[in-house]
């Protein structure tokens, strides 16, 4: 009798299953802290053993950092137990989100979607702006409708794969009349920029599949084994992405948990869990149920209230951790109660010996931040909040548009975010002139100091084909002005956005082994790709 595979120990029975299952779609439903992604990792290296090549091993999760960590589990698992195997090391699976999924096939695919090479990405803000452009160029007012809500309505809308002439034709309030008339002008700013947004990476990335018989062909047979991570995540437009994907070998596995659906406000569509077996016919369904992270009474408590909802797969989550101390249910009459609740609660804590750094405090909205900020102040207990993304930081920002206007010369949102930032004295009239082609009309003072910045881009241009990324980075700071300028001001807020930069060219660093056009690409893809679940 041949031993089992080291990499199967330690997993209990229906983890072990899942692993094993190999050919034929399976959706695994798992409670949180059941081991899912250790399933995921391990049923890979099983392919890899089983002879599967690791490019035709996929798998996409939601965000960067789970991304990131499952590549690396799976480095480390192919090292531990497939030592000999040097194909499995050196060629490891594409592990991946699906907006990078969705990037890295539009640029394979580019001349097919019409698309440049190195198309801009617009990240959240750089589409709130434009879209505070279009309605303004629609006739409509920014102040009385919301740039924020009619991009959410737009982003929700293309997140159903539902089209702007759909949308248009619909369109039955004032409402939807204006986001449909705002949605026509804002693709023809993203097109003049040559630019996508968010939801465009996954909408093109769809309509690739689904118009070009030789992509979606070729993509079917290099992607013959499929892994969906936090699949109650998934919109209409990702399943669909999904099931053309895997709609030749039929090997997808799909891991998620019903109970944990949070994201249905941005399209997460429940139902993709739910119909799995209609789509997917002669599917399996495996239930890991037992947790390891948390304790009895957080189990009993969750699995309490859970019940109650019954659109879901019926499934019991149990522990054989110890009891834990109990839940303390507070109720405050307002949200500043609450808040000195919990600052009161966490400076009595610490005058008992707590550590701080082992005291978190979690809330459900970015507003509720302020209130407990507050708190925390009135009552002198330090904090540190987090969340902060780095990318959007005004001075990284700022940097990467030089970046990404050396490489898309046309972008008007980069273009005017630092054609005076510096200060370089250009003015509101002679940046509009410049981003509608009238440089002719610029009177001598402005079109010289238009040139001064355009040398400037021309110089940047040049070093981002020629030097090292890192060194490209550190040749902006230094020509645009940028760095002079907080050394100038010198305050501790400039001081700290100059620490940024540095820190900037330091993750520049990671890609300088790499061609200097090819670098670039990465970091700005790297940059426009942190989605707002990486915080």
């Amino acid at each position: 009798m041949t031993d089992s595979p080291r990499y199967l120990e330690g997993l209990n029975e229906p983890q072990r299953e899942a692993v094993l299952h190999t050919d034929g779609p399976l959706m695994v439903l798992a409670g949180a802290g059941s081991g899912k992604t250790r399933v995921i990792t391990h049923r890979i290296v099983h392919l890899i053993h089983q002879g599967v090549a690791p490019h035709n091993i996929l798998a996409v999760t939601f965000t960067n950092k789970a991304a990131s960590e499952m590549r690396e589990r799976v480095e480390l698992l192919c090292r531990e137990y497939l030592p000999s195997d040097r194909a499995a090391i050196d060629s490891l699976p594409v592990v991946t989100t699906f907006h990078s999924l969705g990037v890295r096939l539009l640029r394979e695919f580019h001349e097919a979607m019409g698309l440049r090479r190195y198309f801009a990405i617009y990240d959240r803000s750089d589409s709130q702006k434009a879209v505070k452009t279009a309605i303004e160029q629609a006739g409509y007012n920014p102040k009385e409708f919301e740039p924020r809500k009619i991009l959410s309505a737009i982003s929700r809308a293309k997140g159903d794969a539902v089209t702007r002439l759909t949308y248009t034709d619909a369109a039955s309030s004032f409402f939807e009349e204006v986001v449909a008339q705002t949605w026509d002008k804002y693709e023809t700013i993203l097109h003049n920029d040559s630019a996508l947004d968010f939801d465009d990476l996954l909408v093109k990335t769809l309509r690739l599949l689904e118009d070009n018989p030789t992509a979606r062909e070729t993509l079917q047979n290099r992607y013959k084994y499929i892994h969906i991570d936090e699949y109650q995540d998934t919109n209409k437009v990702q399943f669909r992405i999904a099931e053309l994907l895997a709609d030749e070998a039929h090997n997808i596995c799909v891991v998620g948990d019903i109970d944990q659906n949070i994201y249905s406000w941005r399209g997460a569509d429940i139902k993709n869990v739910l119909q799995f077996e209609r789509h997917f016919p002669n599917a399996t369904t495996i239930l890991l149920e037992e947790n390891y992270r948390s304790t009895q009474t957080i189990i009993a408590a969750s699995n309490d209230v859970i019940k109650k909802n019954q659109n879901r797969v019926d499934k019991t989550v149990f522990t054989n951790n110890h009891e834990g101390e109990k839940i303390t249910l507070y109720a405050g009459m307002t949200g500043y109660d609450e808040a000195e609740y919990v600052a009161l609660t966490a400076k009595s804590l610490i005058a008992d010996g707590a550590d701080p750094a082992g005291i978190a405090v979690l809330y459900r909205t970015n507003f509720q931040s302020r209130s407990l900020e507050e708190a925390f102040l009135n009552f002198e207990v330090p904090y540190q909040l987090l969340g902060t993304k780095f990318f959007e930081r005004k001075e990284v920002k700022d940097v990467l548009s030089y970046l990404r206007l050396a490489l898309n010369p046309g972008n008007t949102a980069d273009l005017t975010r630092i054609i005076n930032e510096p200060a370089r004295g250009i003015g509101k009239v002679t940046m509009l002139k410049v981003v509608e082609g009238k440089r002719g009309e610029l009177n001598a003072g402005a079109a010289a100091k238009v040139k001064v910045f355009d040398d400037i881009m021309m110089d940047i241009a040049n070093a981002a084909k020629e030097k090292k990324l890192s060194d490209t980075i550190k040749f902006i700071m230094k020509v645009s002005g940028v760095e002079a300028k907080y050394k100038e001001e010198g305050t501790e807020e400039a001081l700290e956005r100059l620490e940024n930069l540095r820190e900037l060219v330091t993750l520049a660093t990671r890609f300088d082994g790499t061609d200097p056009a090819d670098a670039v690409e990465q970091l700005l893809e790297t940059a426009a790709l942190q989605s707002d679940q990486d915080e």
